[in-house]
Parts: structure tokens; C-alpha cells; sequence
């Protein structure tokens, strides 16, 4: 299957960085080399992009579709949160700008095999990177059902964790629970009757939430923030694309953070904590597709773009 995927807020994000032609910059999210592709084609022969992804299947992708910048782009198979590492060992300090498009990208939902999607049986699996081990089969194996019912509220904001989790639980004793078909049908078995009918699919929120425990989503993004701002140079930009509000809470918070790191008291006349601001916030409200972006791809409905800028 060719690796398919419409890149989102394509042209904002890559304005947003105000890129210089001679400038260095990071895509964290590599994909198929959207992004990357727009981006390579406003530098000029002294720019540079190093892009990463874990995704073997982006990686491949992406090689090929910029071949043809080949002299000014450098391709990791990595996390981003491995960045600083990555940087290290390519000799490179600061960079002028950083990017991340967070969100699954098509060809990893329409390739059935690789378990995101909830509308193909296929086995269990939502990993990323499929060097690791952890599978969402091994979640629905091994977790009980307090931990179960955490991931699925806290992750999924599902509504019937707790009677979701009891059925995945209730029901692996009777025979292992292997694939995106079974997992689905417990599911529906597991929730009212009124919740089948609402909008949406009723496993949409569980599949959400393993994905993002197989995959550490959260905590990968919750503690790269802060190293890719401290890896800008001054006025150097970071742009993060997020697809649902837990990814969003946290970009939100952590840029308003490193804008005004102040851990005094409100009620301090001056600041005495001595924290120095590392930058400003660029978007007080995220940036959001356009009516006719959402029409021509409705996956992009749900995408914010945040973007802060180092002092």
C-alpha cells in the first residue's frame, strides 16, 4: 500500500516558522514528507531540515519524496523525544526551527494490519515504531481492570470505561482477545444502547486510548516540550498541530509556562523566584482549518496549530 497522507494546516505551520533560506530546522514528525517537501522548498542550498519518525513506512516514504533535496535533508528513524540525541550526534546545536504534526497519519488507519483502525478486523496492535514490544494486545492481555478503566477515562475521555473495562476482562478469561474485530464487539456489548446510536463509533474513545498508551503519546509530548524550546536559537519557533484536547491541554499549558515561568506567589509585589522567560506564545488562540481544508479532508476538523517563539 503506497504511504497516503494529506498533510493539515500544511501552509500555516510552514509560514508560521518564518523560515530563512539559510536556516536549520527539525520536523519531528517526518510522515510522508509533507510538511518537509513545502518547508525544503523555501530553503535555499545552505538550509537544512533534519526530519524524524519512528515509522518504518514513513521513513521509506519520505526518502523518496525528497530525493530530490536530498543534499539539504537528513532522515532519522527516531522519536522526537529522542531529539537532543539526534541533534548531538549530527553536530548540530541550535536550530532555527521545530515542528510537529501529531496526529495518525492516513496510511497508518487505512493499512489494516497495523490495528489503528476500528473499521477493518485486523490483530491488535497500534505501534508506531513496530521495533518495540508493547502491542495493544498486550495491554488488553496483561492490564487489570482498574488499570484498564484509567487509560480508557483518562486517555479515551470515555464515558464507560469502567463497564468497558470489566467486559475486556470478563471476557479474556474465556478466550484471548486478539484482534481490532473482537476487541469492537466487546465494546458494543460492554456499552448502553443509547451509546451505539449516538454520533460517533462507540469504540472510537478505546481505540484513542490504547493507541496513545501503546504508543506514550502524552508523556513523550509532556516532556519534549521544554528541550525543544531550549533547543532554539533566539527567535527561532516551535509549531505543534494537535488533534484532540488532551494533546492540546498540554501544548497549551506548557508554552503558556515557559512564557512566564514565575513560581511566586500571586500575591509577591515582584518576582523573587528568579525564573527568566524563555520566550512568547505566538498563537493566543490556535490556528484552525479553514471550512474548505475541513471539506476536502475531514480528518483536519479536530487540528489546532500552536506555535511559540524563543527569546
Amino acid at each position: 500500500m503506497m504511504f497516503e497522507h494529506t498533510s493539515v494546516l500544511l501552509h500555516e505551520t510552514i509560514d508560521s516558522l518564518g523560515v530563512k533560506p539559510d536556516g536549520i530546522y527539525v520536523d519531528g514528525t517526518l510522515g510522508g514528507g509533507g510538511h518537509a517537501a513545502e518547508l525544503l522548498g523555501r530553503l535555499g542550498p545552505e538550509g537544512r531540515l533534519v526530519g524524524i519518525d519512528q515509522d518504518e513506512a514513513a521513513i521509506a516514504a519520505a526518502t523518496e519524496r525528497l530525493a530530490p533535496y536530498a543534499d539539504r535533508v537528513t532522515i532519522v528513524r527516531s522519536n522526537y523525544e529522542d531529539m537532543d540525541r539526534v541533534l548531538d550526534d549530527l553536530g548540530i546545536g541550535r536550530v532555527d526551527g521545530i515542528y510537529l504534526d501529531l496526529g495518525v497519519s492516513s496510511f497508518q488507519f487505512d493499512t489494516a494490519e497495523r490495528g489503528f483502525s476500528y473499521r477493518e478486523d485486523a490483530p491488535l496492535d497500534m505501534r508506531m515504531d513496530r521495533r518495540q514490544e508493547l502491542t495493544a494486545a498486550d495491554v488488553i492481555a496483561g492490564y487489570d481492570e482498574e488499570e484498564l478503566t484509567r487509560i480508557l477515562r483518562d486517555y479515551g475521555e470515555e464515558k464507560y470505561a469502567r463497564q468497558i473495562a470489566r467486559q475486556i476482562v470478563g471476557c479474556r478469561q474465556t478466550a484471548p482477545i486478539e484482534t481490532t474485530g473482537q476487541l469492537t464487539e466487546l465494546i458494543k456489548k460492554a456499552v448502553p444502547m443509547k451509546a451505539l446510536s449516538a454520533q460517533g463509533h462507540p469504540a472510537r474513545r478505546t481505540f484513542q486510548a490504547l493507541r496513545i498508551e501503546v504508543n506514550r503519546e502524552l508523556e513523550v509530548l509532556e516532556n519534549s516540550i521544554d528541550a525543544m524550546i531550549g533547543r532554539l536559537a533566539p527567535g527561532g519557533r516551535l509549531a505543534i498541530i494537535t488533534f484532540h484536547s488532551l494533546e492540546d491541554r498540554i501544548v497549551k499549558k506548557r508554552f503558556r509556562e515557559n512564557e512566564n515561568p514565575c513560581i511566586c506567589p500571586p500575591d509577591f509585589p515582584v518576582c523573587v523566584c528568579g525564573r527568566k522567560s524563555k520566550g512568547k506564545v505566538i498563537t493566543r488562540r490556535p490556528v484552525t482549518p479553514a471550512a474548505e481544508e475541513i471539506e476536502a479532508n475531514r480528518r483536519s476538523r479536530s487540528a489546532k496549530l500552536r506555535v511559540f517563539e524563543a527569546s
